[in-house]
């Protein structure tokens, strides 16, 4: 019993020792990030870490660029939507860039004089595009400095239209203040003479003015008069420039109403258009005006560009392994294959056009021998004919020559085919 108890603890087997076993995926993301032939490399286990640390590097600026894009496009357009959907996009655009400048660079067979030429123009693609990354990251970084510095520059704006268009407003309004100027002048005028007027009757009567002499009843009626004849003079016209300067005055308000308009529409638009270029100027001023935001700046921007140029870098310092071996014998190895089917194709068909060469020179040499054979026996009947004496020149027969034109026309041979 105990031996039966202790069995099952004891056995080395299990029903699912004898299933199927679970198959290993030949497949790796990262290895597949850093462009390798995966086949190859999965049989060589002492390349696995190095590979999938490059495809983690290459994964990397995916990442930053997906966020740096996102982040640019939802600063001007405020859509996250669409700040998700276009930073994806740039994110695999970079990823499949990296990947393509890092699975083509080779390490076998290759100088390091020449790794350094193909390496070059790689660095500077990718020094392009860790610039590309690196500004909208470091708008995020500095935000809250970048809201405050827009603000300002803001006001600044603002503060420089109102000038402008006071100067405008101002243009536009000249004659408008010179008309007025002259009106209100001309009335000054007129009420100060009516007051001179009226001032000089009233002394006259109370004894402090013109003859000083107290209650001299037509001096004083005569002064009255001469104001009442005045006053009823220039009472029309009192009027009509008392119309025309309020009219003066209205142009002068609707001036002064649309330079309020002008105003308010032009900073509701600046205040609703800070977009990327706006943020872009604020980090550039605070750059300019702060050290210590300039050089958070520049090590901000050397780090997502040595992010970027990673993938190249670490492709360059590793050291030529069993993998690149390999790699480039499997590559020689599919040239080499496509170069002997090519060269056996051209010597194919070389062989059939010195057999299709040959066939025809037997045929010319065959027609040659035969127009010969020929032209013998011909000239030999001919001859014969002639020592009995039985020659006719009507029996004469054509030329050889002849006979060889007829042939060649009508089998479209030429001498070169004969030769």
């Amino acid at each position: 019993m105990a031996a039966i108890q202790n069995g099952p603890e004891e056995s080395l087997y299990s029903y699912d020792s004898f299933g199927p076993g679970k198959k290993e995926s030949s497949f790796s993301f990262l290895w597949w990030c850093a462009g390798t032939h995966q086949k190859l490399l999965k049989a060589l286990p002492s390349e696995h870490t190095k590979y999938s640390g490059l495809g983690g590097v290459v994964l990397a600026t995916f990442v930053l660029a997906s966020i740096s894009s996102g982040y640019a496009v939802y600063s001007v357009f405020g859509n996250i939507g669409w700040a998700m959907l276009f930073g994806i996009i740039w994110g695999l655009i970079i990823f499949n860039f990296d990947r393509f400048l890092v699975s083509t660079m080779r390490k076998y067979g290759v100088s390091k004089r020449k790794q350094i030429w193909m390496t070059v123009p790689r660095v500077f693609l990718a020094l392009l595009i860790g610039l590309t990354i690196s500004r909208p990251l470091e708008l995020k970084i500095f935000e809250k400095e970048i809201d405050v510095k827009t603000v300002q520059n803001l006001h600044k704006k603002i503060q420089l239209n109102d000038s402008l268009l006071n100067i405008e407003t101002a243009k536009q309004l000249a004659s408008t203040t010179l008309e007025r100027d002259r009106l209100v002048a001309r009335k000054t005028g007129m009420e100060d003479t009516l007051h001179q007027l009226r001032q000089s009757y009233v002394q006259e009567a109370d004894g402090t003015g013109g003859s000083r002499s107290r209650g001299i009843e037509s001096l004083t009626r005569l002064k009255m008069d001469a104001y009442n004849n005045t006053f009823t003079q220039f009472q029309p016209e009192l009027t009509g420039l008392a119309a025309q300067i309020h009219t003066q005055d209205s142009l002068l308000a609707l001036g002064k109403s649309d330079l309020e308009t002008k105003r308010k529409a032009y900073e509701q638009e600046a205040k609703a258009n800070i977009g990327f270029l706006e943020r872009n100027k604020a980090l550039s001023d605070l750059s300019s005006e702060e050290s210590s935001v300039f050089w958070a700046s520049l090590m901000i921007s050397l780090l997502i560009i040595l992010i970027e140029v990673g993938p190249i870098l670490a492709k360059v310092i590793m050291p030529l392994g069993p993998y690149d071996i390999e790699l480039a014998k499997e590559e020689l190895m599919q040239m080499m294959a496509s170069e002997n089917e090519m060269r056996k194709d051209k010597d194919l068909t070389n062989e059939k056009r010195r057999n299709f060469y040959q066939r025809q020179k037997e045929m010319a040499n065959e027609l040659t021998d035969k127009m010969t054979a020929l032209q013998k026996k011909h000239i030999d009947e001919e001859l014969e004919k002639w020592e009995r004496g039985e020659w006719d020149p009507k029996d004469h027969r054509s030329s050889m020559d002849e006979v060889m034109r007829k042939i060649k026309e009508r089998y479209k041979v030429t001498d070169e085919d004969v030769i």
